[in-house]
């Protein structure tokens, strides 16, 4: 049975090769639509909106989930010093360079909505509509010292029940109402299976080298992003927020909405860092949000 769709690639500006997965609309007529950029968060890759694309492409939207560099299928970058906000942006250009896209909606989970963010004050008239999942201009201390816990730590499991029940140890919190198969689920999309037949994090180690830095801080949270996010003014905005979210306040989330008073607001309850986007009502904030582009 062939997939769904299909397995690209791009080359960033420093020469790596950049995977990403491209999911045609399967509505005929609707090929002027903008496509939708799916941007993942820091330990991610593009396989985590696997049933958003489909969703969405059975919709009759064109979609594209990259995995950045350093995770799932791109390449590592030879330089660690590369794992940084603006090189992915920079990258993510490339990408809208080589596939012609001068217009798309952005949904930017995590990392990807600082993304996001940061192409709103280079290209903000590319932007046809955005979504932020559970981020925003101040990123909160104490989620991102959770973040440094265990990001890097290059940990491998011999089955994938094993690799499920870690991530359950380390983010249980944040998913209260996951069961085993959603921690399952969630292991297999972002783990992979080594040479060795053990199962490891679908990420280059290094990424963690400028968050762990202590001068580097930077690399993680681009600083003062309140222009870049009042920047999305005047498109369809949605921002979305787990309820238990440590990354993502909620005096950050009155703020955004503040200063952009069009912007629709979801918060997912009994979910921390971050909502899947599969939530019913996330779906439905994402169709609306759709329907007022397209």
């Amino acid at each position: 049975m062939d997939k769904p769709y299909s397995e690209k690639s791009w080359p960033s500006p420093d020469g790596l090769a950049l995977h990403f997965r491209d999911y045609p609309s399967q509505v005929p007529g609707t090929g002027t639509r903008p496509p939708v950029l799916c941007l993942h968060g820091l330990t991610r890759n593009g396989r985590d909106f696997e049933h958003l694309a489909l969703h969405l492409s059975a919709a009759g939207w064109r979609v594209l989930a990259p995995d950045m560099r350093g995770r799932g299928n791109s390449d590592y970058a030879t330089d660690s010093a590369t794992y940084t906000v603006p090189v992915y942006v920079a990258d993510v250009l490339a990408l809208l360079e080589q596939e012609e896209i001068d217009r798309f909606v952005a949904i930017g989970t995590s990392m990807g909505g600082l993304m996001t963010m940061m192409l709103a004050t280079l290209v903000p008239e590319r932007l046809a509509g955005v979504v932020l999942n559970d981020i925003g201009p101040v990123v909160e201390s104490e989620g991102l010292d959770k973040i440094k816990t265990y990001i890097g730590q290059g940990r491998s499991f011999a089955t994938w029940m094993h690799a499920a029940r870690a991530l359950e140890e380390v983010h249980g919190q944040s998913h209260p109402t996951f069961d085993t198969e959603d921690w399952l689920a969630m292991a297999k999309r972002g783990m992979t299976v080594c040479s060795n037949g053990r199962i490891a994090f679908d990420y280059d180690m290094k990424i963690a080298d400028p968050i762990l830095d202590p001068d580097g801080e930077a690399a993680a949270v681009p600083p003062d992003l309140w222009p870049a996010y009042e920047a999305l003014a005047g498109r369809p905005v949605l921002l979305v927020r787990g309820d238990d979210s440590t990354l993502f306040s909620t005096d950050t989330f009155a703020e955004m909405k503040r200063r952009i008073p069009q912007a629709t607001t979801v918060t997912v309850p009994d979910t921390g860092h971050a909502p899947t986007l599969d939530e019913p009502e996330t779906r439905a904030a994402i169709d609306a949000l759709l329907a007022a582009i397209a």
